[in-house]
């Protein structure tokens, strides 16, 4: 009888993953920025443009977005709108780090600060026209943004 050499092989070994306490807030690691940063910058763009084609539209349709006897730019819609967004996305960062819910508050929350982001916009131009569509560039940013926020939310 004969033997036969089977040839021995060589697995790698992987580092030992270290173990990570059951509560929820140990959830947030690196890996789950990455994607809140990404979303708010892809929000951010996305909602810039939309905030600025309503106002662009509705200045071709006459509306004069005068404050004060001064006419907004277009790229102040967009200015004022990317930081909205950051503002929304640092929220939705501390939501996912501290929340228990943080996909529901982060809605509850951006719904209750697009509403009082709307009152100056109701408030300070002389015009109605201006008023709507001071709010309406408020709305449409927000339901570009917050969707595609609260989808990386925790849980």
């Amino acid at each position: 009888m004969t033997a036969t050499a089977v040839p021995a092989t060589i697995t790698p070994s992987t580092p030992s993953t270290p173990a990570t306490p059951s509560t929820p807030f140990a959830e947030v690691t690196p890996r789950r920025r990455v994607p809140v940063l990404r979303a708010t910058a892809v929000a951010a763009v996305a909602a810039s443009a939309g905030a600025m084609a309503v106002a662009g539209a509705a200045r071709a349709g006459g509306v004069p977005f005068r404050i004060d006897g001064e006419q907004i730019p277009v790229g102040g819609f967009a200015t004022l709108t990317l930081v909205g967004v950051v503002v929304g996305g640092l929220l939705l960062a501390a939501l996912n780090r501290f929340s228990v819910a943080p996909r529901r508050r982060f809605v509850q929350i951006a719904a209750a600060l697009t509403a009082a982001s709307c009152i100056p916009s109701l408030t300070s131009p002389p015009d109605t026209a201006s008023r709507l569509g001071l709010v309406a560039a408020h709305v449409v940013a927000a339901v570009i943004a917050v969707p595609l926020l609260a989808r990386r939310a925790r849980g």
